[in-house]
């Protein structure tokens, strides 16, 4: 028995025993890799405005501390379980392994839907969440960063609670801040930036230009709009976008400027248009160059994988490919798959940057900061695609055989104690 269960920890554990099995790891040494060290479960009362007391569920899961403290997201949605989070921070291990950095993986996150909240009913619940988490947490032990549901503000009141706790400043016990408290420049755009320059370089290796070509983003979230905006700069027209409350297409492009105006104006995409609104169940399937998942998990499923109709598929969100849609996409051998753990680590690469900054009390500009991060993700797309090439194996399979083995190396090197 364990408390992990759900659809998407079950995805986890299913992509980790393919992996097992690929490297042939032994029976004995596979739950110490997948199971998670620690696992917390909060009750978080908040005062509500209208007097009443409202009670939030909320959690954090720390993978392993193998190489270092382990580093995460926080989200506040109303999806979020124990398995759920838990998935997220074994993949989270698998991406920071990859990327080379010192981390283990983990994630929390609140069930609520802040959409519900006000200002200082978030704010209390920020508060109180960070507060039950004082015991576990730290610059050296696990550090918080954004995720769905949560922004710079979010974490600026997680670090002042730290910080009150502590009796002095604590900028490094999350990244994602303002950079006024000790935030990094870039770290906001650093995940669809990142995107958008490994779909550049998906693009090269097939030999297409991205000027000009055709892109579908589902989700427009941080994650998905800066990665509309980022790829809009290289001269790709985007032909089809969602969120949660509406679906635009059009052929001819779409007006991406004005897209990031009217959800900055109004904060979602709602009400942008209604000559170009469309079917979000077909979305995924629209023929285009690139598709960038980056919304939630599990929306490309094996039925979805035999209809998508792209040359790039950029996981930009986590875990949005099931293992048998892999298993569809591995026959299918027509699309260049930039996985998840590879796609989207921009954010955790430059959170690495910002923790480093505010360690050492010495700050670099945005454009050492972008350069850093593209040579990062450079290293790690050259090392997914060699590796896939030597074992002849899919990018996904290489990308997290690299990511298991250094975990795996690093705990034998260590040993078990006591």
């Amino acid at each position: 028995m364990s408390i992990y269960t759900g659809p998407v920890f079950d995805m986890a554990r299913t992509q980790f025993h393919r992996i097992a099995d690929h490297l042939a790891i032994p029976a004995d040494e596979r739950d110490r890799l997948l199971y998670p060290k620690r696992a917390i479960a909060v009750s978080c009362p908040i005062h509500r405005d209208d007097g009443t007391t409202a009670v939030f569920q909320g959690y954090r899961v720390q993978h392993h501390l193998t190489l270092g403290p382990t580093k995460g997201g926080t989200r506040f949605a109303p999806s979020v379980d124990i398995g759920e989070v838990g998935a997220l921070a074994v993949w989270m291990s698998w991406k920071c392994a990859l990327a080379g950095l010192p981390y283990g993986g983990a994630k929390g996150g609140v069930t609520v839907n802040p959409h519900t909240l006000s200002r200082r009913e978030l704010e209390a619940l920020s508060r109180r969440y960070m507060q039950e988490m004082i015991p576990f947490v730290g610059p050296h032990t696990d550090v918080m960063a954004p995720d769905m549901g949560t922004n710079e503000q979010v974490m600026a009141w997680f670090m002042d609670t730290y910080s009150m706790y502590q009796g002095q400043t604590v900028m490094e016990i999350v990244t994602g801040k303002p950079v006024a408290v000790g935030g990094t420049l870039g770290r906001k755009e650093a995940t669809g930036r990142g995107v958008a320059y490994l779909v550049e370089r998906a693009m090269g290796r097939l030999g297409r230009a991205l000027s000009g070509a055709t892109a579908v983003i589902q989700g427009f979230g941080n994650v998905g709009a800066i990665t509309a905006a980022s790829l809009d700069e290289r001269g790709v027209r985007l032909i089809g976008v969602s969120d949660h409350t509406a679906c635009y297409a059009d052929p001819r492009g779409l007006d991406v400027p004005a897209l990031l105006r009217h959800v900055s104006e109004r904060g979602a995409l709602a009400g942008f248009s209604t000559e170009l609104a469309s079917d979000p169940a077909e979305l995924l399937a629209m023929p285009c160059d690139i598709l960038v998942p980056a919304a939630m998990e599990r929306v490309i499923d094996a039925g979805m994988a035999q209809r998508i109709d792209c040359r790039v598929l950029a996981e930009a969100a986590n875990g949005p490919t099931t293992p048998d849609a892999d298993e569809v996409l591995d026959l299918r051998k027509d699309i260049f798959v930039l996985p998840d753990i590879l796609c989207n680590a921009g954010g955790v690469i430059v959170s690495y940057f910002e923790w480093v900054q505010d360690l050492q009390q010495f700050f670099w500009d945005e454009a050492e900061v972008n350069d850093r991060l593209y040579r990062v993700l450079q290293r790690a797309f050259a090392a997914v695609l060699d590796r896939a090439t030597r074992d002849g194996v899919s990018h996904r399979t290489a990308a997290m055989a690299i990511g298991v083995a250094k975990v795996r190396d690093a705990k034998i090197s260590r040993g078990l104690f006591p």
